[in-house]
C-alpha cells in the first residue's frame, strides 16, 4: 500500500515537472521572439538590410531602407502640408491685397508715347520659360496634390489619363525651360545685381503699398530682381533634382533620389508661390505691366513711374546716338 502510494506521488511530481516545462517554453518561445523583434528593431534603425545578388546591380540587393520611411514621412506630412498652406496663403494674400490697395494704376494716366522695354529675344525667352513652368507647375502639382483633389472629381479614367500626360510633358518641357531661364540668365544679370538703388525702393515699399510713391529703379528694381534670383536658383535646383530623378542611379543611390525627390518638391512649390506674385503684379495687380511681355513697349508715364532711372538711361544712350 505504501509503495502505491509512493508511485502516485513520483508520477504526481514528474506530471507537474512536464506541465512546469510545457508552460516555461511559451514564454521562453516569446522571450526569443521579443528579441528577436527588438534586435531587427534596432538593426532598421541603422544601415540597409541587404542580401547577396549575383547580378551585377548590387543596389537590387537591398530588402530594407530605413531612410525610405523617413523620406515618405517627410514627403507626405510636413512637405505635403506645409507647402499646401502656403500656395493657399499665397492667392488669399494676393486676393486680399487686390481687395485692399486695388489695381496699381498709372498716376499720371498714359501718355499714348511708348518706349521699348523688352527686345523679341528677350521676350521669347521669358515666355519660353513662362509656358513651360505653368505645365510644369500644374503637373508636378498633381503629383502631390492630384489624387485627393482631383481623383474624386474627375474619376479614375480621366485621372489616369490627365496624370500620364502630364508625366511626359513635365519630362520633355523641362529641356525647353532650363533654356528659357539661361537665356535670361545671361541676358538680364547684369541688371539684376543687388545696389544702394534696391535699399531704397525697399524702404519704401516699391511704391506698392501707398499711391504717389515711386521709388526710382533701373531697368528691373528690387522686387524684379528677387523674383530673377529666385527664378534661377530655384530652377538650378529644379533642374538638378529633376535630371537626377529623371535618370535614376546615374549618379547617386536610393538616398541620393530620396534627396533629389524632397530638394525637387519643396523648390517645386516655392515658386509657384513665388510666380503666383510675379503673374499677378504682371497682369491684374498693376496697369500697364503686361505691355512690357506682350508688346515689348510700355507707356512712357509707367516706365517713369517705375523704373525712372531706366528711362534716363535709355534716354541719355538715344541723344548720345543722335
Amino acid at each position: 500500500m505504501a509503495l502505491f502510494n509512493m508511485r502516485k506521488i513520483l508520477a504526481a511530481l514528474v506530471f507537474g515537472i512536464m506541465l512546469g516545462i510545457a508552460g516555461m517554453a511559451p514564454a521562453s518561445a516569446q522571450s526569443t521572439q521579443q528579441a528577436d523583434e527588438a534586435a531587427l528593431l534596432q538593426q532598421l534603425k541603422g544601415a540597409p538590410v541587404a542580401g547577396r545578388v549575383s547580378i551585377p546591380d548590387a543596389k537590387s540587393g537591398v530588402l530594407i531602407q530605413p531612410q525610405g520611411r523617413e523620406w515618405r514621412q517627410t514627403l507626405e506630412g510636413p512637405v505635403k502640408s506645409i507647402g499646401g498652406w502656403l500656395l493657399v496663403l499665397t492667392v488669399v494674400a494676393l486676393a486680399a491685397f487686390m481687395a485692399i490697395r486695388g489695381r496699381i494704376k498709372v498716376e499720371h494716366g498714359l501718355s499714348g508715347r511708348t518706349i521699348e522695354r523688352f527686345k523679341g529675344i528677350e521676350r521669347f525667352a521669358h515666355w519660353l520659360t513662362a509656358i513651360c513652368f505653368v505645365i510644369l507647375g500644374l503637373s508636378g502639382l498633381n503629383i502631390s496634390f492630384g489624387r485627393s483633389l482631383l481623383l474624386p472629381v474627375m474619376g479614375p479614367e480621366a485621372f489616369t489619363a490627365m496624370s500620364a500626360f502630364g508625366k511626359l510633358s513635365h519630362n520633355y518641357l523641362s529641356f525647353p525651360f532650363v533654356l528659357g531661364v539661361f537665356l535670361m540668365a545671361v541676358m538680364w544679370i547684369a541688371h539684376n545685381i543687388p545696389n544702394a538703388v534696391d535699399v531704397e525702393w525697399i524702404k519704401q515699399g516699391g511704391g506698392l503699398l501707398k499711391k504717389g510713391v515711386h521709388p526710382p529703379a533701373g531697368k528691373f528694381n528690387a522686387g524684379q530682381k528677387l523674383i530673377f534670383w529666385s527664378v534661377v536658383i530655384g530652377s538650378l535646383a529644379l533642374a538638378i533634382s529633376g535630371y537626377i530623378l529623371m535618370f535614376p542611379f546615374y549618379v547617386t543611390d536610393i538616398a541620393g533620389m530620396q534627396l533629389a525627390q524632397l530638394v525637387h518638391a519643396i523648390a517645386g512649390i516655392l515658386m509657384v508661390a513665388v510666380i503666383l506674385g510675379h503673374i499677378y503684379i504682371g497682369t491684374i495687380g498693376m496697369e500697364g505691366a503686361f505691355d512690357a511681355m506682350g508688346s515689348g513697349q510700355v507707356d512712357t508715364n509707367w516706365a517713369k513711374e517705375h523704373h525712372s532711372l531706366w528711362v534716363k538711361d535709355v534716354t541719355a544712350r538715344g541723344a548720345g546716338d543722335d
